[in-house]
């Protein structure tokens, strides 16, 4: 059957799509009104998804608890707690669901065709019939609820959304981007934060809760999406059958109305917290935000986005660059934002102060006016067009499934027009048309039009105060206090009751007939084989050279490595920032704005990395290499060489201005990625204690890493004499010729592309002498506590059992899915409210459990003592141990484009992992047994009995549970 044969759909368009080799067809579902897209091609990697479109009335975050909700089981799947069920056991390659300031998306990818399939039944069944009708529990847990332990016991908020929000709300940025949207939209929804306010989370009711389902979760309201080789029509008729059949088209009030443009510029300023130990002075966020049309406008969409690339975010860009001359601020960001129905341009200065805020205005207006008057910098604008063109060419979206990014990017048109899905994936033409357009005066009338004249604009502040965290704890306690005083003997009885009877509807586990409802498949529909490395060792003029022989369209993809082995203590955290100085500061021949720019007209980009590779023969040993990536056309591999060289040999690194910039953005960018990643920064310092390989990485790109940053911004005029000699100094002992190794993936026409440029790039590198240093790690458990402003904490238990004696085993695999998503889920986020919680156990022995925006500490901690004894009497039937091996397979089944199936193979020859060691792990996973699991007690309790423990958060809740630790600091001291 065809898809125009079916007579419950109206087919409204087909479309080749052709920049994305697929078809395309926009239906609407005759009977309920059901929006739906598809796009088929050859990709195996099939994506679907289902959305609402669902403005939020007010900032209880109804939207956000709901999508946490309906996926709590529904009635077909009356599991408890189906997506889990589905993360342990399907071949997925993305599972999740995510709220938008005006949708929520539930979006599942498989290879395999009947998972797929059941991935699509599980999900529909939730949203349409969730089980948030028969147990009040469900908005308890994933919303919020009373929390009465005892009656002398305090009472509190919980709740999975809550504790999240308070985490989001915790983060200076996170705050900057609600008060963007409540500030350029009052009069919509985006005046309202779909995630929830911590503050508002509580007023949210039961009934208005189930009101927001009944009112949104229709057919009528929804966004069908499916990609991929699979049969579209059967996927189709299925849908018709079970689900969309049975309901009638209806009209609902969700459009997501149009904010009429401001006469005059908004001004809006709010506080966040920071701790005692962190200065008021230089630590205000100013944005300037404006509106630019509707995300319709096919050019507009990606014009701007190349205006984002020439004037804000490309190094040197115009913008950047004046408000740092002028010091307004020392970290200079930016974005646009087209995810909205009337796109957002903004520009933002990070640690500056709310008195520059006319001045941080003003050179904004005259940067932009001198840019009209003057003329757009031509090559900045190709360069932003080349950048955004071969990364839509590439389609390298990381973890994400191409497919998903597509879907997504297709709402930025179809949630506003149900007939406009397709018109911003395909790209190819209007980046023509956008490149014809320089020199013509469009950009800077853009910008006149856009950006200077525009007064639908706004003006937002968020400026620091001391202490205001525990502040606000304060009076939410008291509140609570009062309201419990408030209670008889007899109501407060019924809190303690209620808080007991969600423990024990948590604790009760779904039944054996409830779990088998979910489908799953069998142990022969996974594939027995590990997935090939592509390591053929080859020699250029004496370099060694490995070739991961795939085709990449064209592209090759190139890792020039440098060994750091004799690189010592003191020099290790300045290549971290050699790091970030390399093709970001001034060379003999280019400015370094000029450098960036004239990199990505001709190529896909030149990074720097750094990569430590822990020899799995040797225990305790390791390899470090200092990473020169670069990707472009075969034809302009030259290119890259000529521009490498002129970085490694021209840079210009006594640019004392320059370096203070870079310092000063490390920093800021490292806060950052602290208050939204703690539980990595937690991980790699908790194990820094006792593994050689994370001591490094500590001192290199980690808290210890940090220190040395913030001690150099903070004094740079003292210490930039010393940094600029330990820079080049770096220079000299590690680009040398015998440091030197190369990674290629390309096919064999792209190889020999290669083979003419090494021998000349060898001869230009260092030869003269130098003082070579070695690495010792200092290691030592320190049981450190890190205190921030945060409402939430990132505990972490670290431990290595490698060094006990004990062997890895490819169960130990399955154990991350086991802890990650059953012991650990039921007891630290489902019973405990934190957000996440995950394991893992390397081939090293290095291991870890943490838990991510967690309101608890010691009693996560004592979560975590608990793992032995869940172990040692760990219990799975045939198909919870099918269930749990899928799970884990899927993970390492993931499918991977050319660069990610290179860099896979590089980290095993680096690594001295062999495909037979890999397939060894893999045939472990595959023949697990309940005994196999239960020996695994071992593992944790040497994991455990290193007894160290790091944990990053809320400065009232460490101090309260001191006793776990060492040492307490403030994460940030200046």
């Amino acid at each position: 059957m065809q898809v125009f044969d079916m007579k419950e759909y109206q087919v409204i368009e087909k479309r080749e799509i052709v920049d994305l080799n697929s078809e395309g067809y926009i239906l609407k579902h005759k009977k309920s009104g059901a929006n739906i897209a598809i796009l088929s091609n050859d990709d195996e990697n099939k994506v679907f998804y289902i959305g609402f479109r669902t403005p939020p009335k007010d900032d209880t975050g109804l939207a956000h608890i709901l999508e946490h909700s309906v996926l709590c089981g529904s009635d077909q799947f009356p599991a408890k707690d189906p997506f889990v069920e589905l993360v342990k056991g399907s071949l997925n390659t993305f599972l999740n669901a995510m709220t938008y300031p005006d949708k929520t998306i539930y979006p599942i990818a498989s290879c395999n065709d009947k998972d797929f399939q059941n991935l699509m039944h599980v999900y529909v069944d939730a949203v349409f019939h969730p089980n948030i009708y028969k147990h009040e529990e469900i908005f308890k847990q994933e919303g919020w609820h009373y929390d009465l332990e005892s009656e002398d016991a305090k009472l509190k908020y919980n709740g999975v959304v809550y504790n999240e929000m308070k985490g989001a709300f915790s983060s200076p940025e996170g705050v900057l981007d609600r008060l963007v949207l409540k500030s350029l939209f009052p009069d919509t929804s985006y005046a309202k934060e779909s995630g929830g306010d911590p503050v508002h989370i509580p007023e949210l009711t039961y009934d208005e809760f189930l009101d927001f389902h009944k009112t949104y979760y229709h057919p009528s309201n929804c966004y069908i999406y499916l990609y991929g080789n699979a049969d579209m029509a059967e996927k189709l008729k299925w849908l018709d059958q079970e689900y969309l059949s049975k309901y009638d088209k209806i009209s609902i009030d969700s459009e997501i109305k149009f904010q009429k443009p401001f006469e005059e510029i908004a001004q809006i300023s709010e506080k966040y917290s920071i701790t005692d130990g962190e200065p008021l002075e230089d630590n205000t966020y100013l944005s300037y935000n404006i509106v630019v049309g509707t995300s319709l406008d096919i050019e507009l969409y990606l014009a701007f986005q190349i205006l984002e690339y020439a004037l804000l975010t490309a190094p040197g860009a115009p913008l950047k660059k004046a408000l740092l001359d002028a010091k307004i601020g020392k970290d200079i960001m930016g974005s646009y934002d087209n995810g909205t129905f009337q796109p957002i341009f903004n520009i933002v200065a990070k640690n500056s102060n709310a008195s520059s805020k006319d001045q941080f205005v003003k050179i904004i207006m005259d940067t932009l006016s001198d840019i009209v008057e003057k003329g757009f910098d031509e090559k900045a604008l190709l360069a932003g067009i080349n950048y955004n063109e071969f990364r839509y060419r590439e389609a390298d979206f990381g973890n994400f499934p191409k497919g998903l990014m597509y879907g997504l990017q297709m709402l930025d048109s179809w949630l506003y027009d149900d007939e406009k899905p397709f018109i911003h994936i395909q790209a190819l033409k209007t980046f023509e048309i956008l490149k014809r357009q320089i020199g013509t005066g469009y950009y800077e009338n853009l910008i006149k039009d856009y950006l200077i004249y525009n007064k639908h604009a706004s003006i937002v502040i968020v400026e620091p105060e001391r202490g205001l965290t525990a502040k606000n704890d304060r009076i939410l306690e008291e509140k609570l206090q009062k309201y419990k005083n408030s209670f008889t003997k007899k109501e407060i009885q019924k809190l303690v009751e209620d808080t007991k009877a969600l423990e024990k509807y948590q604790e009760e586990p779904s039944t054996k007939e409830e779990l088998e409802a979910i489908p799953m498949l069998k142990r022969e529909d996974m594939k027995k084989e590990a997935a090939l490395l592509y390591n053929d060792v080859k020699r250029i003029n004496d370099i060694e050279v490995v070739h991961h022989n795939l085709f990449t369209n064209g592209i090759g993809y190139l890792d020039l490595l440098f060994d750091a082995g004799k690189v010592s203590n003191e020099l290790v955290p300045y290549m971290g920032i050699l790091k970030s100085v390399l093709g970001f500061i001034d060379t003999k021949n280019y400015s370094y704005g000029d450098l960036y720019n004239e990199i990505n007209i001709k190529t896909g980009g030149i990074s720097n990395l750094i990569n430590i590779y822990p020899n799995l023969n040797e225990l305790g040993e390791f390899s470090v290499k200092f990473q020169i990536k670069a990707k472009a056309l075969f034809e302009n591999m030259d290119y890259c060489f000529q521009m490498i060289k002129e970085i490694l040999l021209h840079s210009k690194l006594d640019d004392e201005k320059r370096l203070y910039e870079i310092i000063a953005q490390i920093k800021s960018r490292m806060q950052m990625t602290m208050n939204s990643s703690g539980h990595s920064v937690a991980v790699m310092r908790g194990c820094s204690y006792f593994s050689p390989v994370s001591y490094y990485s500590d001192l290199m790109s980690g808290i210890e890493y940090y220190r040395v940053i913030e001690r150099m911004e903070g004094d740079f005029d003292n210490q930039k004499a010393d940094l600029i000699s330990k820079l080049n100094e770096l220079m000299h002992i590690l680009f040398r010729p015998e440091n030197l190794m190369i990674s290629y993936t390309s096919n064999d026409t792209g190889y020999e592309y290669l083979v003419k440029e090494v021998k000349d790039f060898k001869n230009c590198l260092y030869t003269d002498a130098y003082q070579a240093g070695n690495f010792v790690p200092i290691l030592k458990i320190k049981n450190e506590g890190f205190k921030t402003s945060s409402k939430v904490s990132y505990v972490a238990r670290t431990g290595n059992f490698a060094t006990k004696g004990l062997e890895y085993t490819g169960a130990l695999r399955m154990l991350k899915v086991i802890l990650s998503y059953d012991y650990l889920w039921t007891n630290i986020r489902v019973k405990g409210g934190a957000y996440g919680c995950m394991s893992n156990f390397a081939i090293t022995g290095d291991s870890y459990l943490v838990s991510y925006r967690d309101p608890n500490l010691k009693k996560t901690n004592d979560i975590y003592n608990g793992t032995t004894d869940y172990l040692k009497n760990f219990q799975a039937d045939e198909r919870d141990m099918t269930k749990f091996i899928i799970g884990t397979i899927s993970d390492l089944d993931t499918p991977l484009n050319p660069m990610a199936k290179g860099s896979r193979s590089l980290t095993a020859y680096l690594s001295k992992l062999t495909f037979d060691k890999i397939q060894k792990d893999r045939n472990q996973i595959l023949n697990a047994t309940v005994e196999d699991i239960r020996e695994l007690s071992k593992i944790v309790e040497a994991v455990l009995t290193e007894d160290a423990i790091c944990v990053i958060g809320n400065e009232e809740k460490l101090e309260e549970d001191r006793e776990l630790f060492k040492k307490l600091e403030n994460l940030y001291s200046n």
